[in-house]
C-alpha cells in the first residue's frame, strides 16, 4: 500500500505533464473517431463498430479522468479549481453510465456521450494550450491565428459527407461558411435550413459561439478552470487580448465575459422557447435545439437562421413575440460586454443600498463612478442610433413592405427589429430586395456603423463615428478638444476613430472594385451591399452571395476576415514599431 501511495506521488508530482499529454492524445483521438462516426460514416455495419468503439472510449476515458482526480486529490491534500471541475465532468459522466443502464431513458441517448467526450476533450485542449510560457507570440498575432485556425477546422468539418443533404460543399463554399459563421457574418452560399443535416447545423452554431466569443477567450475559460489557474504570462497575454490593464482583473473579466454570454443566451433560448408554436415542431428536441440555434446566433450577431427565408418565413413573419426577443438578444450583444458588466456592477451597487439602508439600518458608501464615461457615452450613442433608424425605417416603409403588418404595432415592431438588424445582427423580417431606394441607403449606412466597441457585432462602431462627428463640431466651434459630459476625448482616441473610418473604406473600396472585376455580370449595387454586408460583419444581402464566382466568393471571404478582426487590428499585429524613441520632432502645421 505504501509503495503505491509513493507510485501516485511520484506520478502526481513529476509526471503530471506527460499524464495531461497522454490525456490530450487520447481525447483527440476519441474526438475524431466521434466527428468521423456522425459526419462521414455512411455505411450501417461501419457505423455499428465505431459506435461501440465509441462507448467503449467513453468508459475508458471516464476510468482514466476519474483516477488521475481522486489520485491528485489523495496526493495534494487539498480541492483546487481543477480538481472541482474534474469532479463535475465525473460526475457528468456517472450520469450518463448510469443512465445507459435503461435503453429508455433520456440520457441514455447517444448525444450525452459525444457531448461527454466533446467536454473531456475541449479541457485537455484548453489543459495544454496554455503552451505560452514555453515560447512567445505576439497576442495580437496570436488572435489572428486563432481565428484562422478555427476557420480551417470548420472549413474541414463542413466538407463531411453528412454536413449536407442534398448538395455537398466543396472546398471554397465550405471555407466560405465557415468564415462566415466564425466572424459572425450570417452570409451564405447554400440554405442551411433545407441543406444542412443537423449535424451541419450544429457545427455552424459552435463555430459560431466560439467565433463570438474569441477562441482564446473561450479555450482560457477551459484552461483556467482545468489546469486551475494562469501563469504570470499568461495573465500579460490574455489581459492584452482582452483591453484589461490589471492582471488582477484579468481572470474575473474573462470568467464574466463567458458567464453574460452563457447567461443571456440561455434567457433568450427560453424566451424564444415560449414564444413558438408548439404545432410547428416534430418533437420537444426539434424546438430546443431551434431555440438554442437562434438564441446563440441572435446573441452574437451572427444572422444565421434554420428557417427557410428566415425571419421572413410565413410562419415567423408576423409573430412578433419571437422577433422581440430575438431583438432583445442582439441590442444586448452589441452593447459590449464591458457595458452590460458595468449594468451589473451598476444594480448589484444600488441595490446592495438598498439593503443596508432599509433593511440592515447601516450608511451606505457611495463609490464614485459606478456607471463608467464609456458605459454612458456607448448607451447614448446606441440609444440615438437606435431611435432614429426606427422611426426613420417606419416612414421610408409605411406605404411599401409594412403594409403587410395588419396593426399599427406589428410595423413598429418590424421597424425595430429591421433598423437594428441592419446594424449588424442580420436577420430580415423583411425581403431586403423589396425596400425603397432611400430605405436600401439607411441599411448600408446603418451596417458601416455597426454596433458597439468590444461586443460581438460588426461595422466601425457607434463611438468611432460619435466621436468622429464631435470632432468636426469641436472644430468648426473653434475648440482644440471634444467635450461631453464634463470629460475630455483624448487625442489617441480621435485619432483612432478617424484611421479606422479611413481604413474601413479603403477596404470597402477595394473589395467592390475587385468584385466588379470577377463578377462584372452582377449589379454594381449589389456587389456594393454585398462588400459593405461583408466587412461589417452583418449577413444581410440582395441575394447574389451564392452566384458569385469562386474568385468573387474568396474576396468576400477575406472581407468578412479582415472586417471581424479588424484592419487596424492586423496593420498593429504586423507592422507594430515597439522601440521607444527618446527624441521629439518640431511640431509643424499642415495647411488644408
Amino acid at each position: 500500500m505504501e509503495r503505491f501511495i509513493e507510485l501516485l506521488r511520484y506520478l502526481v508530482k513529476y509526471k503530471n505533464n506527460r499524464i495531461d499529454q497522454m490525456m490530450f492524445y487520447l481525447s483527440l483521438f476519441c474526438i475524431c473517431v466521434v466527428i468521423i462516426h456522425i459526419g462521414y460514416t455512411t455505411d450501417a455495419e461501419v457505423a455499428a463498430v465505431t459506435e461501440r468503439t465509441i462507448l467503449v472510449m467513453f468508459y475508458s476515458l471516464f476510468a482514466l479522468t476519474s483516477l488521475r482526480t481522486l489520485a491528485t486529490f489523495f496526493v495534494e491534500r487539498k480541492l483546487s479549481i481543477s480538481q472541482i471541475s474534474g469532479l463535475i465532468l465525473i460526475a457528468y459522466f456517472m450520469l450518463i453510465a448510469v443512465a445507459r443502464l435503461r435503453p429508455e431513458a433520456y440520457f441514455a441517448k447517444q448525444e450525452w456521450v459525444y457531448l461527454g467526450i466533446a467536454i473531456l476533450f475541449l479541457s485537455e485542449l484548453s489543459r495544454n494550450s496554455l503552451f505560452f510560457d514555453n515560447f512567445y507570440f505576439n497576442p495580437t498575432i496570436l488572435f489572428v491565428i486563432s481565428f484562422i485556425a478555427l476557420i480551417l477546422l470548420g472549413t474541414v468539418l463542413l466538407m463531411l459527407p453528412r454536413t449536407t443533404i442534398v448538395t455537398p460543399l466543396n472546398f471554397i463554399d465550405a471555407l466560405f461558411m465557415a468564415t462566415s459563421a466564425v466572424c459572425i457574418t450570417g452570409l451564405s452560399v447554400t440554405d442551411i435550413s433545407t441543406n444542412f443535416s443537423t449535424f451541419g447545423q450544429a457545427v455552424v452554431m459552435i463555430l459560431i459561439q466560439v467565433g463570438g466569443l474569441g477562441i482564446m477567450t473561450f479555450t482560457g475559460f477551459f484552461g483556467y478552470f482545468f489546469s486551475g489557474g494562469f501563469s504570470y504570462k499568461n495573465q500579460l497575454m490574455f489581459g492584452e487580448i482582452l483591453g484589461e490593464n490589471k492582471l488582477n482583473d484579468v481572470i474575473s473579466t474573462l470568467l464574466t465575459i463567458i458567464f453574460i454570454t452563457l447567461l443571456f443566451e440561455f434567457i433568450g433560448g427560453v424566451m424564444i422557447f415560449s414564444s413558438l408554436d408548439t404545432e410547428q415542431f416534430d418533437s420537444l428536441g426539434d424546438r430546443i435545439f431551434f431555440s438554442a440555434f437562434h438564441a446563440i446566433s441572435a446573441f452574437c450577431n451572427a444572422g444565421f437562421s434554420i428557417l427557410p427565408d428566415g425571419i421572413n418565413n410565413i410562419g415567423y413573419r408576423f409573430n412578433y413575440a419571437f422577433q422581440l426577443c430575438l431583438s432583445s438578444l442582439f441590442i444586448l450583444g452589441g452593447l459590449g460586454f464591458g457595458t452590460v458588466y458595468n449594468f451589473y456592477t451598476f444594480a448589484r451597487h444600488k441595490i446592495k443600498g438598498l439593503v443596508r439602508r432599509l433593511i440592515l439600518r447601516k450608511p451606505h458608501a457611495h463609490k464614485p463612478q459606478v456607471f463608467t464615461f464609456n458605459s454612458r457615452f456607448v448607451l447614448l450613442c446606441n440609444a440615438i442610433v437606435v431611435a432614429v433608424a426606427t422611426i426613420a425605417y417606419f416612414l421610408l416603409e409605411r406605404g411599401s413592405t409594412l403594409g403587410d403588418d395588419s396593426t399599427i404595432a406589428g410595423e413598429w415592431v418590424t421597424s425595430f427589429f429591421m433598423a437594428n438588424s441592419s446594424r449588424s445582427a442580420g436577420f430580415n423580417s423583411v425581403d431586403v430586395n423589396f425596400v425603397t431606394a432611400p430605405t436600401l441607403i439607411m441599411i448600408v449606412l446603418l451596417m458601416w456603423i455597426g454596433s458597439s466597441p468590444g461586443s460581438t457585432g460588426g461595422g466601425v462602431k457607434v463611438t468611432t463615428v460619435a466621436v468622429a462627428l464631435l470632432n468636426i463640431f469641436s472644430l468648426a466651434r473653434g475648440k482644440e478638444s471634444i467635450e461631453i459630459h464634463k470629460r475630455r476625448i483624448a487625442a489617441e482616441s480621435v485619432n483612432k476613430a478617424f484611421a479606422i473610418i479611413l481604413l474601413s473604406v479603403l477596404a470597402i473600396g477595394v473589395s467592390f472594385i475587385l468584385l466588379n472585376f470577377t463578377d462584372d455580370e452582377k449589379p454594381m449595387k449589389s456587389l456594393l451591399f454585398e462588400v459593405v454586408s461583408a466587412y461589417t460583419t452583418c449577413g444581410l444581402s440582395l441575394g447574389v452571395t451564392p452566384s458569385l464566382s469562386p474568385l468573387g466568393k474568396v474576396i468576400v471571404i477575406s472581407t468578412m476576415f479582415v472586417g471581424r478582426v479588424g484592419m487596424l487590428t492586423l496593420l498593429v499585429a504586423f507592422i507594430k514599431n515597439t522601440r521607444n524613441k527618446s527624441y521629439i520632432y518640431p511640431t509643424e502645421k499642415i495647411l488644408f
